[in-house]
């Protein structure tokens, strides 16, 4: 038996916005994944920091990312700890191609079909007015 597949929140959803991650959040509103690298190393930095995490270089730059990967871990939520998440949801780690890792959800997909290593692809929800979120889902 196959359960529903999960859905995006319908918001709003708690989330943070700070100098620092404006221009992903902007990103978002865009239908764009925006991700620093390390002018110095070349690392991929995510979530962003104001210095590289490999070498603490302070020139990081933005770069757009073009949204897949796989899921490296994740879990389903059924009974969520804030009232503002509708269950079931599965808070993902996606290891992005271009060597980043960022904490999502995955949506489109029946819980029990998701897989270490499934191929994903970000997809984009709006939870209100000004917050879009990238969700990913599986990859044709």
């Amino acid at each position: 038996m196959t359960s529903d597949p999960l859905r995006p929140q319908t918001g709003p959803v708690p989330h943070a916005v700070s100098h620092l991650s404006a221009p992903f959040w902007e990103g978002c509103q865009s239908g764009e994944l925006w991700y620093q690298r390390c002018e110095a190393c070349g690392l991929a930095n995510f979530p962003p920091t104001e210095h590289c995490r490999e070498c603490l270089a302070a020139q990081v730059g933005w770069e757009r990312s073009g949204g897949s990967g796989e899921i490296y871990s994740w879990t389903v939520v059924h009974r969520p700890v804030t009232a503002e998440f509708e269950p079931p949801y599965a808070p993902a780690i996606v290891t992005l191609d271009e060597g980043y890792q960022m904490l999502t959800n995955v949506v489109g997909v029946a819980p029990e079909e998701l897989r270490i290593g499934m191929r994903v692809q970000v997809q984009f929800h709006a939870v209100g007015p000004e917050v879009t979120l990238p969700y990913f889902t599986e990859s044709p």
